[in-house]
């Protein structure tokens, strides 16, 4: 509703200005200028006993009195000086000033009547009059029950009834309660309701209603009173018949329309009470528009609607519909709002400075129009002295060039019929002296680019004028990046490191100046913006946001949102991560997740910001909405809708389709794949089949899930359009053919009743006619048709509906029998000592007697040549016997290749071989044996078995035959280099023509070397491949001096480092307590255990430990156990001699036992002397086994080579083959391991027996300490050492 002052007159609620006044308003404000707005005194201005015109804060109110007592009209004001009050009572004076409070109380010796009447309070002081609002104090006697008779109602079940209530008059409405006598509440329904008026009306009794104390309550609250009213007294009498229905009727309101007049703000409420039966229901609607919830609320059962505080908008038609199952009931309400003085727009009460002009607005509405008026000080304008500066325009005041008389307090009232509503608004003008505000030398800082508002903050009235300047005391408004404003504050644009520095404000026609220092501060960056990411769903992205801040400034605060939303990081929550450098990491990427981010770097100065955007991609949402068309006997039109692509392209279509009917897997296949562009597409169907579809979209990503299957569709049936693929014979028998075939898939049936028909004629006969079967499957059997027959064969495909497309013949065979003759003239021919070609004359055609597949030559190794007049040696027959009885078939494919070369063959041996030829039945009869040898060969490496030391200056190489001869052997080649610190000497070689020898001790050597040695067989051919060892004499053993202890309770371990090249030696271990001084002896230890365990020891105890030989102390050290110490038991029979001789028996017996066990059984530095030198002498004397070898592995690369003993674990790196002149290659190639017994472990060159060879096991001698399963060493210490080989 627009302003009073501007509404026109002829529309209700509007006011019309008549266009002159407008005019003249309008002239005198551009006269006097603009007006100012009121003076705020800040809170830091300092000042003293400021005066205020007074200010009601508290209205008295509008009320009725019932007793001396309730008359209560407060008034309270606040100003300085106090106000004084004084009331007005119907427009004459009715209390005098007073000073200490507005509020008015009853005299007790006036009557209650005295106080009826219209009432305004005024408060002044020295600077104005501030008044009220005019309110009424209504006074009547509380209310009373006049005598009533009892009532008394009889009524028949299902009638309606009233139960009136009455109440005594008054101005205040009662509440009305009914209730019966045990001041329990009537329980109300939509048939028991009780009305506006305080009524009880029943809708329909029932005989259950029957009573006599239904008593109504009128309660009024501020008379505080409750009349209880004469019970009423209500028989129903029960109906012996059935209660007759009723249309609805109404007990409130009359008629079929009433109209209700309401007042903006106040509450009112539509009452509608139905009667009938059975018992109505109440609709509610607006007859104009929608009934809006918010405005209205339905109450009492349906029957009340109630607006609580009715607005302009309420005013309307509204209706109650009364509704049972015997009819309705329709009855309208015309409600009209009108509106008391509201104010919409308050002037203000304020501060001005002399001079200024002030306007005062003020604005009402109401329903009609209201008038305003103003007043000064409580007097009317219109009744004060006229002032040329002053112009009333309606609600607006307007006072010009106000003088310091002009401190009043103004009233605005508004009124219309329905009331009026005043406003209180003071102007105070003052005079206060200038002050600084801002503090002096306050620093600002601020970054680069940015603007910098340095304060100056004064106030005074009148305003005071202020100038700026800088460091050259030049003024800044005559820099164009520099402005001030209306508050003082010096504005600067751009800012650069140029502005830095101090500048100056001062108040002018004063002493009042301050320096303001501004510091410029490098900007806030963005170096690396987020920029566009695109990201697969359900995957990690990372946008950027490096920055760049001052040193000056503490770390930034980094903000990231989304979509303007603040993203939010949680410990709980890894969805979102901040990285130091700004960058935000986002895991588990969804399409909720794509958007616009953007990245704030905050600094408590200034701020960047940065956008990117978020793309989540992901494969296509599934095709839909399937739909099949066209459909056609042999094809069908299949279309579909995209789904979403999810922001990536669709880059093809896949169609799959699943034929139900006629396929095994009833899987789906692919049908087509197509363009991205096309959604429809014609499908190629096979006749008798059902089909369903389904479709799914590919993009970058992926393919998507597929759709819903389509329909099915089922082709009609149709002749067979294909024939069977791949026919053949597959004959086995001689006198039968079987003629075989791919069977047809399903699919291609085409119709019901499938089945083939099979044709045969002979190919070379004159039978012209096709003889033919039918069967379901194959194969088909043709029976007597002789060996090996040639026919022509042929399948057609046929259905219920007829016979598919007839095929072209094939050839096929009846069954095959053996090849009756075998190969002729068979030749060999000799390629090299290994290989030779054979050749043959092919067998004929006819003797095949089938399909001639090849042959197969039959090749057998008889025996080495020379073995029966080469000095017919066991051991020459032991070592080739597996070779004698070698045999191999080697077949030729091919029915027109009679030729084959044979490889792989053994040097110096005879073979014999034959020659078959075969078909698919089976092989002919072997050809003449043919019987061939070939050449001698250079031999393969000899097998070295060890090297030994007998002393410091020699030593002995052993050695086995070669596993290869390849002929006659004839001796050794042995050659020889030393090595001293790895520089090489002169190479020996020595002949060694005695091919029965089996090893060579040489002399003279120099202990400080390293020697490496090469061993060559020799034959007739040549000497052949080598085998190589390395190796060193060892040196004499002695005891460890060097010894680290372990100490326990009762046992001490001593640990040494072997020396290097040393032989191994015994001693013993004496010790003795440093008390007692009795020595003990060990047993005896070897040196290259390097470890042994003292045992037998007691707790906590002083011992002596010494290492002797040959009664030669080498080492000694005093220690003590771990442990208390035993102590000594004084008293009792345990201290008597015979208790001591029986236990120390005792511990004898059980010594001797434990001692012979442990002697049994014990390893590792507890060795039988005895066992070892016997097990030492049967090992020597034994003869040489197979099996002996086993401990040992050939350098040489063979198939056979086992894998590496783990006793035997290698120390050599891969030696390599060796010049004549020098082994220097080998140098380095070696390290030497010691066994207990001072020898050194050998591995061998040369191919290993995988049955073992004679002597290699049981006599070696050699034990590793890394195997804890070889024999105890012997204590005999013998000089044998084994040399860690190295070979190819």
């Amino acid at each position: 509703m627009p302003p009073a002052q501007c509404q026109p007159a002829a529309t209700r609620g509007q006011l019309r200005v008549p266009s002159l006044q407008l005019l003249f308003s309008v002239f005198l404000l551009l006269l006097l200028g603009q007006t100012q707005g009121g003076i705020l005194i800040p809170k830091d201005y300092v000042i003293n006993d400021l005066k205020q015109p007074p200010v009601i804060t508290s209205q008295p109110e509008s009320y009725t009195a019932f007793y001396l007592d309730d008359v209560f009209l407060k008034c309270e004001a606040k100003g300085n000086p106090a106000p004084s009050f004084r009331w007005v009572k119907d427009g004459e004076l009715f209390e005098e000033d007073s000073f200490s409070s507005g509020t008015v109380t009853a005299d007790e010796s006036e009557d209650l009547k005295y106080y009826q009447g219209k009432y305004r309070c005024f408060a002044s002081n020295e600077l104005g009059t501030a008044i009220s609002d005019v309110i009424e104090l209504i006074t009547e006697p509380p209310p009373i029950l006049p005598k009533e008779r009892r009532v008394r109602k009889t009524v028949n079940e299902g009638d309606s009834v009233v139960l009136h209530c009455n109440p005594p008059k008054s101005s205040v409405v009662p509440y009305i309660h009914w209730m019966d006598k045990k001041l329990l509440h009537i329980r109300q329904s939509e048939r028991v309701t009780i009305g506006l008026d305080g009524n009880l009306y029943f809708a329909n009794v029932l005989a259950t209603d029957t009573r006599d104390d239904y008593t109504c309550n009128a309660q009024y609250v501020p008379a505080r009173t409750i009349l209880p009213k004469e019970p009423i007294s209500l028989q129903v009498n029960p109906s012996n018949m059935v209660v007759k229905n009723r249309k609805p009727r109404l007990h409130r309101p009359e008629g079929t329309r009433s109209h209700y007049l309401a007042l903006r703000g106040q509450t009112l409420t539509l009452e509608c009470i139905p009667h009938g039966l059975p018992t109505p229901t109440v609709t509610w609607e607006r007859k104009d528009g929608p009934l809006s919830p918010d405005r209205a609320s339905v109450q009492n059962f349906d029957r009340w609607l109630r607006f609580e505080e009715i607005l302009e908008s309420d005013d309307g038609e509204y209706s109650c519909t009364a509704n049972n199952s015997q009819g309705s009931l329709l009855h309208l309400y015309t409600v009209e709002v009108k509106a008391a003085p509201y104010w919409t727009k308050k002037p203000q009460s304020q501060l001005y400075a002399a001079g200024e002009t002030v306007r005062l607005d003020c604005q009402a509405e109401g329903i009609p129009t209201p008038h305003i008026t103003w007043k000064i000080n409580g007097v009317p304008i219109s009744e004060t002295d006229e002032d040329w500066r002053r112009q009333v325009t309606g609600g607006t005041l307007i006072l010009s060039n106000v003088h310091y008389s002009d401190t009043a307090v103004y009233q605005c009232e508004a009124s219309n019929i329905y009331g009026s509503s005043l406003i209180n608004t003071y102007i105070h003008i003052i005079e206060l002296p200038p002050q600084m505000l801002t503090e002096d030398e306050e620093i600002y800082r601020v970054t680069e680019g940015s603007s910098a508002s340095l304060n100056c903050s004064t106030f005074g009235s009148p305003r005071p004028k202020i100038s700026w300047e800088s460091n050259g005391a030049e003024p800044v408004l005559s820099n164009p990046k520099m402005s001030q404003m209306t508050n003082g504050t010096l504005q600067i644009t751009n800012v650069s490191q140029d502005d830095a520095g101090s500048y100056f404000c001062s108040v002018k026609n004063s002493s009042l100046s301050i320096t303001a220092i501004l510091e410029v501060l490098n900007r806030t960056q963005i170096i690396s913006p987020p920029g566009h990411l695109q990201v697969q769903r359900g995957q990690s992205g990372v946008m950027q946001c490096q920055y760049e801040v001052d040193l000056q400034l503490k770390d930034p605060t980094i903000v990231w949102r989304k979509d303007s939303q603040k993203i939010t990081t949680s410990a709980q929550d890894d969805k979102y991560t901040v990285f130091e450098n700004g960058s935000l990491k986002i895991t588990d990427l969804q399409h909720k997740d794509a958007g616009r981010y953007s990245c704030e770097v905050i600094t408590e100065l200034d701020m960047d910001i940065a956008f990117g955007s978020l793309t989540v991609v992901d494969k296509p949402d599934a095709p839909h909405s399937l739909q099949l068309s066209e459909k056609k006997s042999r094809s069908v039109t299949l279309s579909w809708t995209p789904g979403n692509e999810n922001n990536s392209p669709v880059l093809e279509y896949v169609i799959e389709m699943r034929e139900d009917v006629h396929s095994e897997a009833s899987g789906w296949k692919v049908a087509e794949q197509i363009s991205a562009e096309i959604n429809h597409i014609e499908i190629p169907l096979l006749p008798f089949c059902t089909y369903h579809f389904r479709v799914a979209a590919v993009n970058e990503i992926g393919m998507s899930d597929f759709s819903m299957p389509s329909e099915s569709y089922t082709t009609p049936p149709a002749k067979p359009d294909a024939y069977p693929k791949n026919v053949r014979s597959e004959s086995t028998d001689p006198d039968n053919m079987v003629i075989t075939w791919e069977e047809m898939e399903r699919k291609h049936f085409n119709g019901p009743d499938f089945k083939y028909k099979v044709f045969w004629r002979q190919s070379a006969g004159q039978q012209l006619k096709w003889e033919h079967g039918y069967v379901f499957h194959p194969p088909f059997t043709v029976n007597n048709t002789g060996t090996f027959t040639a026919f022509e064969i042929k399948v057609q495909a046929v259905n219920k509906l007829g016979e598919g497309p007839s095929p072209a013949s094939e050839i096929g065979h009846s069954g095959e029998d053996l090849p009756e003759k075998p190969p002729t003239g068979i030749r060999v021919s000799q390629i090299n000592g290994t290989a030779i070609n054979v050749t043959w004359n092919a067998v004929s055609r006819e003797s095949v007697r089938g399909h001639l597949l090849g042959y197969k030559i039959y090749l057998r190794r008889l025996h080495p040549q020379g073995i029966h007049d080469h000095r017919g040696k066991r051991e020459l027959a032991l070592r080739d016997m597996e070779r004698e009885e070698e045999s191999r078939v080697i077949v030729v494919h091919g029915d027109r290749k009679e030729q084959e070369v044979l490889s792989g063959l053994e040097f110096y041996s005879d073979y014999q071989l034959s020659i078959t030829a075969f078909n698919s039945k089976g092989e002919g009869p072997h050809s003449e044996t043919y019987h061939f040898s070939t050449p001698e060969g250079v031999p393969g490496p000899p097998s070295i078995w060890k090297l030994e030391s007998p002393s410091k200056t020699e030593l002995t190489l052993y050695w086995r035959p070669p596993h290869k001869m390849n002929g006659v052997l004839k001796g050794y080649i042995l050659k020889c280099q030393e090595f001293v610190e790895n520089i090489p000497g002169t190479l020996q070689t020595m002949p060694i023509d005695d091919p029965k020898e089996t090893h060579f001790t040489l002399s003279n050597l120099n202990p400080q070397g390293h020697y490496f040695f090469d061993l060559r067989a020799l034959t007739n051919a040549g000497d052949g491949d080598p085998a190589r060892v390395n190796g060193s004499t060892l040196l004499d053993g002695e005891p460890p001096s060097s010894v680290n202890v372990t100490v326990g309770e009762t046992f001490v371990n001593l640990s040494w480092v072997p020396g290097h090249r040393r032989r191994n030696i015994g001693f013993t271990v004496h010790y003795r307590k440093s008390v007692e001084g009795h020595w003990e002896e060990s047993e005896q230890v070897n040196s290259a255990l390097a470890f042994y365990q003292l045992q037998g020891l007691q707790p906590g105890t002083e011992y002596v430990l010494e290492i002797r030989l040959s009664n030669e102390t080498i080492w000694m050290q005093e220690l003590q156990t771990n442990g208390p110490e035993l102590a000594v038991v004084k008293n009792g029979f345990a201290s008597e001699g015979w208790f001591i001789g029986l236990i120390s028996a005792i511990v004898l017996l059980l010594l001797i036992l434990l001692i012979l066990c442990f002697i049994k059984r014990s390893k590792g530095g507890k060795y039988s002397v005895k066992d070892k030198e016997e097990g030492r002498v049967d090992s020597e004397a034994r003869p040489m086994k197979d099996e002996t070898f086993g401990e040992y592995r050939s350098l040489e690369s063979s198939d056979n080579d086992e894998k590496r003993s783990m006793s035997q674990p290698s120390l050599c790196v891969e030696s390599k083959r060796g010049s004549d002149d020098s082994l220097a290659e080998y140098g380095d190639s070696v390290d030497i391991q010691f066994n207990e017994d001072g020898s050194f472990i050998g591995q061998y060159s040369g191919r290993r027996d995988h049955h073992g060879q004679a002597g290699d096991h049981d006599s070696s001698g050699a034990v590793s300490p890394t195997n804890p399963n070889m024999p105890p060493p012997s204590m005999s210490f013998p000089n044998s050492v084994t040399g860690i080989l190295g070979g190819n």
